[in-house]
Parts: C-alpha cells; structure tokens; sequence
C-alpha cells in the first residue's frame, strides 16, 4: 500500500509540475523514430521541496533512496504508455530507464560532500553536492546505457522479445551492463546481446580535490613532499544539450547546413510561426553563439542592424532572443548606453562613473531599440565604439575638484543589436535617391554608422521571404490563447532547450581548416576587388574581414562542431554579401536576398532542395574567387 500511495503521489506531481507533459511528447517523439531502441531514457525534473510537502515518504525516498525513487516513477510511466498508447514499440517496464534531476538539494550539512572530511560515507547511494577544482579529465569516450539480450536456443521463448534488458545504474562498470557469461533464466543457454539495439552515452572521468587544498601552495615549505588526494567523478553525458536537439544533430550529421536551417525555422515559435523570418533568426542564433569572453577578443562580436516594416514584432524577437543568454541587456531609453560621470552622493569628492547598458551586457547583447530613439551625439559616439570596440571617458578636473584632468578607457565587449523602421513618417516625407539593383534607400541611416555594423537585414514582411499570412494567423491564436504552444516544435524544442545548446555551442573553440581559410581570404580580396573605384577607393571597411571570420566561427559553432568548414564560409559570404548588397548594391557575384533560404522548410525534401541549391552556391562561390581573387590577371600587385 505505501509502494502504491507513492505511484499515485508521484502521478499528482508529475500532472501538477508540468512533467507529464514533456513525459508525453518525449514518447511521441520515440514514437515517431525510425530507430530501435532497447532502451527509453527519460529525464523528469524534481524539486525535491514541492515533492516533500505533497508526499513525505516519496520525498525521502528521492532524497535518500533515490534508485528505489526512480523504481516509483519507472512504473508509473511505464502504466502511462501503456494506458495512452503512448510507444507502440514497448513491450516491457524494464525498457524505461529513468533519470532522476533534481533542482536542489536542502541547504543542510549532510547534503554537502566535504573531501577534507573524515571519515566520508561510502555506503549511502543517495545525492550530494560538492565543490572543488579539477585538477585532472579525461577526453569524452562512449558507454553502454542499455542493451537488449536474446537467449541463443531459438527454441526457448526468450530468444525473441524484451525480457533481457541491461540499463546502466550510477557505480556499475561496463562490464556490468555488457558481457558474455550472462544465462538464461528459463534454460540456462548463453545469452547474446542484439547489437543494433544498443543505446550508447557520452562519459568523461574527472578528478576534484578540495578549494581548500590550494592552502598548501601558500607559504609551504618546498622540502616537505605533498600530495593531493583527489575524488574520482565520472560525468555521464556531459555535451550540456538536450536529447532532443542531440538527436536532431545526429539525423543531420550527413549535411553542413541542415541543422542550422532547422534551428532558425523552430527559433522563437513563440513570437513568430515556424518558417517565417528564418533569415533573421538565423543571424541572431549566430550573433548569440559569438558572446562569450573565453578569449576576450573584441573581433568576435557580430552587430546587427535590422530594416524593417513590422518594428513591434522586431522588438518582440530581438527581447525573446536576448533573454536566452545570462548578459542580455534591453537598453532603457531614458538612461546612457555608454559610461557617463556625476558626483559622488556620498560626499567624499570623487566622481562616479555610471557604467551604463554597454558595459552591463559585458560577454552578451546590447539591444538599443530603433535607431530613431537616439540623438545624432549618441549615434556617433555609437559608430566610434563599434569601430574601436572601447569607450573613453574624460574626467575635467577643475569640475570634479581635481588639479588634472583624466581620462579612463574601458573595452566594449557585447554586440548591438538595432532596427530601423522603412515605414516612419519621416522615411515616407524624405526625397528618395537613385538607388542600384539591390540596393536599400538608406538615406535616414548615417553612412558611416551603417557601415561600422557587421550585418545590414531587410526584414520586409511583404517579400516572399517573410509570408504575412502566417503571422497574422499566429498574433490571432496568441490572443486567443497568451500562453498556448500552438506548435509541435514549441513542445519538442522548448526555451530553455535552446538556452542550453547556446550555453554549449558559444564555449566551443573552433579552428579553421586550411582549404575554409583560404576560401575566406580568397572572398575577401575578390570582394574588396570589385568593389574599389578610383574615386571612393574601396567600399568594404578594414573590419571586414573580422566580421567574413566571425560569421563562419558563428555558423561553425552553431553547428556543435570545433572546425570551420568551407560550407561554414559560404553561408558567412551570403549572409555578408546580402548586406553588401543592401548598402551598395548588387556586383557580379549577383546574390538573391533570399540566398540562405531559397524555400520554406516544410519537410526533409526541401531541406534536400536547399542542399543542392546552398552546393551550386558554393559553385558559384568558388568561380567568382577564381576569376577576381588573389593570382589572377585582374588582380594587380599591389592588391
């Protein structure tokens, strides 16, 4: 009766936290799968807090017992495929394998794992929390999370089905869960394992000692001999994405551009619908993968500023993306962007320095609204950090009672996002330029400004590439419904999904191979080329190329991966030529607006079409390097 009082406590929690519902759409999701599987891993988030008020002993049980724990919600899950018909494949509870994760342990001393305690509790299997310093890792190597065996004599029952099923359990070696001495219950033969069946894991072995080791490097005499005695940990899948969007990595693994494509389409289905403004999201995802300061290098920024007709629902996607990342600062327009002084309230004669929203997004995003919003001061002083990448203040001495005056300098490590809206009254009234062929009447937008941002994006919601219908059919179900997932990539791809593959993806250190890095440079000279007159000199900036490496780190990384690829370069010098385009108009390696997403990705066909078009791209890419690039007979010496 207590074993079946805590299946139903653990129901009510599950129903009350939201957890059924993901439970759900993780079956439809295996469901849907074309792969066998042995074993059904599901993650269920605890607050151990919640569970103890609603029931003690489930409680105790999670927080002292917890493999018995996951044994409750093994069963209960297990009667939900069951009752719902959730998984047509699964035969058998012993296939669902449950990962207990828990949002917090009680802040109590019996929680916490002490090295520089003694004598350490070796017998309980319950959850700890510690802290210390690696001192020693191994690389990511796979493991074994379940496998499915089959008696040898066809003749017994069990040589078909799913009652031999090996799960990994926290402490069991390999060995535990793969060997070939295991026995049939039934007729003592040989068991052997269905290797197809095998779901596999990522694994790395850590080595922790305690901060309070590091006491010994202080003052410590170098003739006595010490050593540190360390924890060994092992960390079972460490790549910090959700199974979901590993998944998705792995089902594109054959294509450079598939995932990204996906990841844009999905992106933000809260503010926008699915395949609309991909070409926007895309450049966002990218600009938010580029924020970290893991080598303080201010080249890595990605800036952009956006053109468009719909500034409220610009506005909604710039401050949903923004909330993904830990420095993402919406600029309040009635405080500074930049550093300002005052004097000191406290009375002591020194002058304040009031930071300002650029130096509070510091490693993140600064999104500083529209344009418009900002005097002409304010916008030159933003143009001369976005070229210098740091802002200077000067302190007037005679003002702040000093006998000299100072100055400070401090490094602007964030990127900028803003929109300009195509439609303001003042836009409408002003007299139009003669333009070029794909060239943007930009006449509202300082020259220089809209040059010192990396990317220029005409977000145009009457264009092919941003379909209205969709959106109007999105803002009339959002009303209706505020809080709705209206759609299936919303419940299978969920925020905080996304916060952690970007978590991911931006500490990623990436390196270019050889044949990307001479695509890019080769880009950039022929670009540089084509557009150098002998009256203006040359259109492209000196930041250029910084930007033409930035995009395709971004992409790369983007991708999960630690290498930049010529195909990470293509869409880097589509998305830059786009924007060249934009500014200056078209040349003759004549890009379409809608380059990096020729169709709308409805299904795995136009994901395939896409390929092939990105391929001839690339083509193109490659020939227009041949013909203006660096050793041909266009390209003169001092070029």
């Amino acid at each position: 009766m207590s074993n079946l009082k805590m299946k139903e406590a653990a129901l009510i929690y599950l129903d009350r936290s939201g957890g059924l519902q993901k439970f759900i759409d993780d079956c439809k999701y295996y469901n849907d799968s074309k792969q066998s599987y042995a074993v059904y891993r599901f993650k269920i988030l605890i607050n151990p807090s919640d569970v103890v008020e609603l029931d003690a002993e489930l409680g105790n049980h999670i927080l002292h017992q917890p493999l018995k724990a996951a044994e409750v919600f093994q069963s209960v899950c297990f009667i939900a495929v069951k009752t719902l018909s959730l998984i047509g494949q699964l035969q058998t509870e012993t296939q669902i394998n449950i990962l207990l994760k828990l949002s917090h342990l009680p802040p109590l001393p019996s929680y916490g794992l002490d090295l520089c305690e003694f004598p350490l509790d070796y017998t309980s299997q319950r959850f700890y929390m510690m802290q210390g310093i690696v001192i020693a890792m191994t690389t990511v190597t796979k493991y074994t999370q379940g496998a499915r065996f089959l008696c040898s004599d066809e003749a017994c029952p069990l040589s078909k089905g799913f009652q031999y099923i090996r799960v990994h359990v926290p402490g069991a070696t390999e060995s535990a869960t793969i060997r070939n001495d295991f026995l049939c219950n039934l007729c003592a033969s040989s068991l052997q394992e269905d290797r197809k069946f095998r779901v596999l894991g990522d694994k790395q072995i850590v080595e922790i000692i305690t901060t309070k080791a590091l006491h010994a490097f202080q003052g410590y005499s170098n003739n006595q001999p010490f050593r540190f005695q360390s924890l060994t940990v092992f960390l079972r899948v460490p790549s910090g994405i959700s199974d979901n969007f590993r998944c998705l990595l792995s089902l594109t693994s054959s294509s450079c551009w598939k995932f990204t494509a996906i990841l844009a389409n999905i992106f933000a289905s809260q503010i926008t619908p699915p395949g609309t403004y991909n070409l926007l999201k895309l450049c966002l995802l990218m600009s938010l993968v580029q924020i970290t300061d893991r080598n303080k290098e201010l080249e890595d920024c990605l800036d952009i500023l956006i053109i468009t007709s719909d500034t409220l629902l610009a506005d909604r996607l710039l401050n949903f993306s923004i909330n993904l990342v830990p420095r993402g600062i919406r600029h309040p327009v009635s405080t500074e962007i930049f550093p300002t002084l005052s004097r000191n309230k406290y009375g002591t004669g020194a002058v304040s320095i009031q930071a300002g929203s650029a130096l509070l997004a510091k490693g993140g995003i600064c999104f500083i609204g529209d344009l418009a919003s900002h005097k002409k001061d304010k916008l030159e002083q933003l143009q001369s950090v976005l070229e210098s990448r740091s802002i200077t203040v000067y302190i007037p001495g005679k003002k702040f009672g000093e006998d000299i005056d100072q100055q400070m300098t401090f490094p602007v490590q964030c990127s900028f996002w803003s929109f300009v809206d195509m439609d303001s009254s003042s836009r409408r009234n002003a007299q139009k330029i003669n333009t070029l062929i794909g060239q943007m009447d930009c006449s509202l937008i300082p020259a220089n400004l809209m040059e010192a941002f990396g990317l220029l994006i005409n977000c145009n919601e009457s264009s092919p590439c941003h379909p209205f219908l969709p959106t109007v059919q999105h803002t009339l179900k959002k009303g209706i419904n505020p809080e709705g997932l209206l759609y299936v990539a919303s419940r299978q791809f969920t925020t905080e999904d996304f916060e952690k593959l970007l978590a991911f993806a931006k500490n990623l250190n990436v390196e270019f191979s050889l044949e990307a890095e001479r695509m890019i440079h080769g880009y950039y000279l022929a670009s540089r080329r084509i557009r150098t007159d002998s009256i203006c000199g040359s259109k492209l900036s000196a930041s250029a190329l910084k930007y033409l490496v930035s995009l395709s780190e971004a992409h790369a990384r983007l991708n999960l991966r630690n290498e930049v690829r010529k195909e990470d370069v293509l869409i880097a010098a589509l998305l830059f030529e786009t924007s060249l385009t934009l500014k200056y108009g078209a040349t003759v390696f004549c890009v379409a607006p809608n380059a990096v997403f020729p169709f709308e990705l409805y299904n795995e066909e136009y994901l395939e079409q896409r390929d092939l078009y990105l391929t001839q791209c690339q083509q193109q890419l490659e020939q227009f390097i041949a013909t203006y690039g660096p050793g041909t007979t266009i390209f003169s010496s001092d070029e």
